[in-house]
């Protein structure tokens, strides 16, 4: 038998472990996270109580709810800077029409949940339309939201926070699905958490498992490329932008039904919270590469690191110095685990 009968084709070929590891793209966030909680481990007594676990876990899925689609959005080659000032318009459009209208809150609630959709859908037909970069379409979006949260608020309230509904039928309701908590001994497991796991089993699921999976990781490698072979290219790009809007409406919902108002100022900034989450989790700026899982590691390293530096008795201040060092940090080391992976290739 020749040699080249008996030689095994590479491609057949089982990978290492070491190989496949190298290939997640949240590996570096992985080893982050692990390097975060030995940190606050050892500085912040406090930090392993389960009361603080529950208050980490909490403040990791408010970012973490809306980390998810950004990623997917990010793995698409695009950005949507209007993510956090879409969340309270979220919260805002069910407050004010449940209260105005004197209406179930459920009718306010599927009401914000068309409008919501209605941005994205502009966000990303505009995109698609004008062929403008994402920073610019999202950048007008987010101003004109901004403003519209601040004027139809003062313009309808008087103030610039809505009014009360925690009185109006179908308020309980809807917390329960919004803003439900349980007492699990001495930890306190909000809903959120669950919502946030939920929406990251299915982004990895529509990632890895379909054909809208493929399709956002060939935009996200190059769009003309990816049209030439058949992808809907602007289907997915307006898909992914709605993917964005839908988990905003659940984030303002929640925000909602926790306070009863809504402060019109909120939100803003938060989208930079959103997209670091991403970037930490393996997200590349440039599109193509990226995983859910890691968005959602992403986001936890946010809630062990705002929660930790309290825990430690630290100023607060240096909050946002420790979260742009764990971005640049984590950028440099993912792209060290992607170079080592091309490489193994």
């Amino acid at each position: 038998m020749s040699a080249a009968a008996t030689a095994v084709d590479e491609r057949l070929a089982p990978a290492s472990l070491v190989r496949r590891l190298l290939g997640r793209p949240e590996l570096g966030a992985v080893v982050g996270a692990v390097a975060v909680f030995v940190f606050f481990s050892i500085v912040a007594p406090t930090f392993l109580q389960a009361s603080s676990l529950s208050t980490i876990l909490y403040s990791a899925s408010t970012i973490g709810i809306m980390a998810v689609p950004v990623a997917m959005l990010m793995i698409g080659g695009e950005f949507d800077l209007s993510a956090g000032v879409m969340v309270t318009t979220s919260a805002l459009v069910s407050s004010m029409f449940s209260y105005q209208m004197t209406a179930n809150v459920w009718v306010g609630v599927l009401v914000s949940l068309l409008v919501t959709l209605a941005v994205g859908f502009f966000n990303g037909f505009m995109l698609t339309r004008t062929r403008l970069p994402s920073f610019i379409i999202t950048l007008g979006t987010f101003l004109m939201l901004t403003g519209l949260n601040l004027g139809f608020t003062k313009l309808i309230s008087g103030t610039v926070s809505t009014k009360s509904i925690a009185d109006m039928e179908g308020f309980p309701s809807a917390r329960a699905l919004f803003a439900s908590k349980w007492e699990i001994g001495s930890v306190t497991l909000q809903i959120t958490v669950l919502w946030w796991l939920a929406l990251v089993a299915v982004a990895t699921w529509i990632l890895l498992r379909t054909r809208a999976g493929n399709w956002i990781f060939a935009v996200g490698g190059g769009a003309d490329a990816a049209r030439a072979v058949g992808v809907p290219v602007v289907k997915t790009r307006i898909g992914l932008y709605m993917g964005v809007a839908l988990c905003a409406w659940i984030s303002g919902q929640h925000i909602l039904f926790s306070f009863d108002v809504v402060q019109s100022g909120e939100g803003v900034g938060n989208e930079f919270l959103y997209i670091i989450a991403a970037v930490i989790g393996g997200c590349l700026m440039t599109g193509g590469y990226g995983s859910a899982i890691g968005s959602a590691v992403g986001a936890f390293i946010f809630g062990m690191t705002s929660n930790g530096i309290v825990y430690a008795q630290w100023n607060p201040d240096w909050f946002k110095f420790f979260l742009g060092a764990m971005l640049l940090l984590a950028t440099l080391l993912n792209a060290w685990v992607r170079k080592r992976a091309e490489a193994s290739k």
